[in-house]
């Protein structure tokens, strides 16, 4: 026995010394750093770019790798910014933040053969003290020991804004430059907020505007209102964040305001965009012209009895219905409501009417569609959910409804001069009304296609002079808010014909 256990002994000790030379060599051969100034670093990218920034605040964060594909491992004496600290780039080199205590550089930095580095970028770029977009730019430079030097270059451009956190509107107030808002900014009852036509307001992902007041948001054709999310960079090469919904909450009217205005204002992105508390309907609450509400991870507009006027615009776009209406008083002439919410199936409406909620019924509630386009995605795109034994004044002129009318009864009375797409037309019906409707860009053009029906059949006596794009409609005005240019009326004249 004793010589068998000698034997193994002999055995696991030569096992031993040959997996131990195994890992020495492994471990030289990995160790082994050359000066050779042929052997180089390789970069996932040659330029970081960080898009457009606001100065003064913090960039998203990217991100690139350094392999090391030599033969042998590669010793950098300096990794460092050109400019130091100066541009407001700031590095992070493998957990390692390259700043003061570091004397913004990496020393002898070892890659060995076959090893990577994670390099993360971000910006909080300095004010420019310009009205425009200027170019921010740095290297991040990679000296060698073997005296190589290696870059990659960073970029950004960066803007100046004036920055608000949680203001508070107290008095009339008119404004008309660029601003970005952090968190919510109140309208205090008594007060008047004026946004003037070009005024921008870049929101971030936690502000909404909470109007106890009066908001009055005055664009002009050309010189649109526009309230968006911050984000100015993408999520995609082919999708800004600034197409993305819920970059930011929306704006909420409380019950003690009346005499709101959106006049060409764009607003888009939002979770909720336009929410009305409920109000008396003897007063207006609410009069939107000739604007666009896009894109909304919630209602496009969701109002429970409120006086409410909508002429010319554009409900495109929403998680949850595009206009929702709880009782109320509600006129929409000349607009488009159209729901293509990209995201998800399970999508609301593009409108829909109730004169009822789980704590009150509206029975005086009334709504009236003039000369608009109501369509989508499914085969029901407009909904009544009315209380048993309770009457609504609910009327759609002269309209091009999407609509099953095989499932649904149809008060002719209720939808006069309405046209009822087929939803079993995959030709004339839903998105085919549109120049583009493109769910993998993310794109959308509701200016009218030459197949549509929309195409002058609205009412003459009611449609309104102008479109959306304030231009003068034809003696057969079209539905919806964009009258279609007459290169495309004739074709659809003709096709009409043809049949």
């Amino acid at each position: 026995m004793s010589y068998i256990r000698k034997k193994i002994h002999t055995f696991l000790l030569v096992v031993a010394m040959t997996v131990a030379a195994a890992a020495t060599v492994a471990c030289s051969d990995d160790d082994n750093f050359s000066a050779n100034p042929r052997n180089l670093l390789t970069f996932s990218c040659d330029t970081v770019f960080m898009d457009t920034v606001f100065s003064k605040t913090p960039s998203s964060t990217k991100t690139f790798w350094v392999y090391n594909n030599s033969s042998s491992g590669i010793r950098c004496s300096k990794i460092r910014l050109e400019k130091g600290n100066q541009t407001g780039f700031r590095i992070n080199v493998n957990g390692v933040f390259l700043g003061e205590k570091q004397g913004y550089q990496i020393i002898d930095e070892e890659i060995r053969r076959g090893d990577s580095l994670r390099v993360f970028v971000e910006l909080t770029s300095p004010e420019n003290g310009q009205q425009t977009p200027q170019e921010i730019t740095d290297m991040l430079i990679f000296n060698h020991e073997s005296g190589v030097e290696q870059k990659v270059a960073l970029s950004a451009w960066s803007w100046d804004i004036k920055k608000l956190r949680k203001p508070v509107i107290n008095r009339d107030t008119v404004i008309s430059e660029r601003l970005l808002i952090d968190d919510t900014l109140r309208i205090e009852p008594g007060a008047t907020m004026t946004l003037s036509a070009g005024t921008t307001l870049f929101m971030n992902a936690n502000a909404c505007i909470e109007v106890f007041g009066k908001l009055q948001s005055l664009g002009e054709p050309g010189k649109e209102v526009t309230i968006r999310g911050s984000r100015l960079d993408r999520m995609f090469d082919y999708l800004p964040y600034d197409g993305v919904s819920g970059q930011w909450r929306g704006i909420v009217f409380r019950n003690s305001s009346f005499g709101n205005i959106l006049e060409h204002t764009d607003i888009h992105s939002a979770c909720d965009a336009l929410v009305c508390d409920s109000s008396s309907t003897d007063s207006e609450k609410l009069f939107i012209s000739s604007s666009t509400i896009h894109n909304n991870k919630g209602y496009g507009l969701y109002a429970e009895n409120c006086n409410i006027s909508i002429e010319n615009s554009l409900f495109s776009n929403a998680l949850m219905d595009c206009i929702a209406l709880t009782g109320g008083k509600t006129s929409i002439n000349n607009c488009t409501i159209a729901q293509f919410y990209p995201f998800t199936a399970n999508r609301g409406y593009a409108l829909l009417f109730s004169n009822t909620t789980e704590t009150a019924t509206y029975n005086q509630s009334s709504m009236l569609v003039r000369n608009s386009i109501i369509t989508g995605y499914s085969k029901d795109e407009y909904m009544e959910i009315l209380a048993d034994s309770t009457e609504a004044d609910v009327r759609i002129e002269y309209s091009l409804l999407r609509k099953d009318t095989v499932k649904a009864k149809i008060d002719t009375l209720r939808f006069y001069g309405t046209i009822f797409e087929n939803t079993e037309d995959t030709v004339s019906s839903g998105y085919k009304n549109f120049k583009t409707v493109d769910t993998e860009l993310l794109r959308y053009d509701f200016h009218l296609k030459n197949v549509s029906l929309a195409i002058g059949k609205a009412d003459k006596a009611s449609a309104l002079p102008l479109d959306r794009d304030a231009l003068p409609r034809d003696e057969n005005p079209d539905m919806g808010c964009y009258e279609a240019p007459a290169e495309e009326e004739k074709e659809a004249e003709g096709e009409d014909q043809g049949k």
